[in-house]
């Protein structure tokens, strides 16, 4: 027989959802700054419980193109030599999987069945490039689970992101590990899809965006 579902789960976010105001129009509904769409929000719209600044061993790429920004999107692969740096926020099973739902441009709700991917660590619930679920570990008790594409990095073109994009990045890493400007343009710039098309002085030159 199955176990129930964890009741609280870690989303860990490795793109522009580390940047809290843009996770906050997925919980509450709005329009992130310098994006061109509006989100439902969250059948919970209550705030997280916690946020931690996270790294898990995988990398960061950047593919397809995004109709919010205009430009690659972020994809973590595990596979990818490296660490990923992450931001983990402990949330309800149903706000992660409104979250989710989202990301793919869907209505909020049901949850999603946790089942498999906390048995094998990975569920591909269907092939659209955010419905494959990863565990990533447990933090305090609780699973952290993220959400990717199903291929890995190597089989897809890259797509360098926008400046909207990478800035919602510069300003969640920023947020959650503390780092400096040259830091974060320092661990952006290698990444395939970024690598080649921005440079470290660029991303450093990147503003944060500003709280809606």
């Amino acid at each position: 027989m199955d176990s129930a579902p964890p009741l609280l789960v870690w989303y860990a976010s490795y793109g522009s959802n580390m940047y809290a105001a843009r996770l906050r129009c997925y919980l509450e509904g709005g329009t992130p700054p310098g994006a061109r769409r509006s989100y439902l929000g969250c059948r919970d719209r209550s705030p997280v419980r916690r946020i931690v600044a996270s790294e898990f061993p995988g990398g960061v790429y950047f593919a397809t193109e995004s109709p919010v920004w205009l430009g690659g999107r972020a994809f973590f692969d595990p596979a990818l030599p490296g660490r990923a740096a992450m931001r983990s926020y402990l949330v309800t099973t149903g706000q992660f999987s409104d979250i989710a739902e989202q990301e793919m441009y869907r209505q909020p709700g049901p949850d999603l069945d946790l089942t498999t991917v906390l048995r094998t660590g990975r569920d591909q619930l269907g092939p659209g490039r955010y419905e494959t679920l990863l565990h990533l570990g447990d933090l305090d008790g609780h699973p952290v689970l993220t959400f990717t594409a199903p291929w890995s990095a190597a089989e897809v073109e890259k797509n360098p992101p926008s400046a909207a994009y990478l800035a919602m990045l510069v300003g969640g890493l920023r947020e959650a590990h503390g780092w400096s400007a040259w830091e974060i343009a320092g661990y952006l710039a290698p990444l395939p899809g970024v690598r080649d098309h921005w440079t470290v002085r660029e991303i450093a030159g990147l503003a944060s965006p500003v709280d809606p």
